[in-house]
């Protein structure tokens, strides 16, 4: 299992790259990896930058019956004006949660692991987590779209149960 790298590692800051399924024989071993990293965390989401690869790649599982979900070079394409804010943790920021807040539907678009194109329409609690995948592969955290004094106190709360200096 890949150790999910924590706050303030620099690969948490990268956006990551593109990929071609097609063209790229090892990533199937890499989303095995990160479902593996996911469920042992545990956790309902993992951006490959979380394990240090820095590809456009997300898996997921909402336990919701359909098992897992990979998607390659995922984007938003349209989000809803009504937002939602609602606590959210993050496997690279352990043991804390904040207030954020996200659109309530969101359109993606991605390939699947065989190249196929994807279109996922999503609400409530998958469209917050396709957001925030997203976010890892551009490098954006749950603290950079906090409110101030919401990160702030994050922040602080992190150093004392992670016990990072930041």
């Amino acid at each position: 299992m890949d150790e999910v790298l924590a706050h303030p590692n620099a690969a948490l800051r990268q956006r990551a790259s593109d990929v071609d399924p097609a063209q790229e024989p090892d990533l199937r071993g890499l989303t095995v990896r990160m479902a593996r990293s996911m469920y042992e965390a545990p956790g309902i989401g993992l951006a490959a930058p979380q394990i240090g690869v820095l590809k456009r790649v997300i898996v997921y599982d909402l336990d919701e019956g359909d098992g897992l979900v990979v998607l390659c070079n995922p984007r938003i394409v349209d989000s809803s004006d009504e937002t939602i804010l609602d606590e959210e943790g993050c496997l690279s920021l352990p043991g804390i949660s904040v207030p954020i807040e996200r659109a309530a539907r969101v359109v993606c678009t991605a390939q699947g692991l065989d190249g196929a194109d994807v279109t996922i329409e999503a609400e409530e609690l998958h469209a917050r987590l396709l957001q925030h995948e997203i976010d890892h592969l551009d490098g954006v955290l749950i603290i950079d779209r906090a409110a101030p004094h919401d990160r702030k106190a994050a922040l602080r709360r992190y150093m004392e149960v992670s016990g990072v200096a930041l």
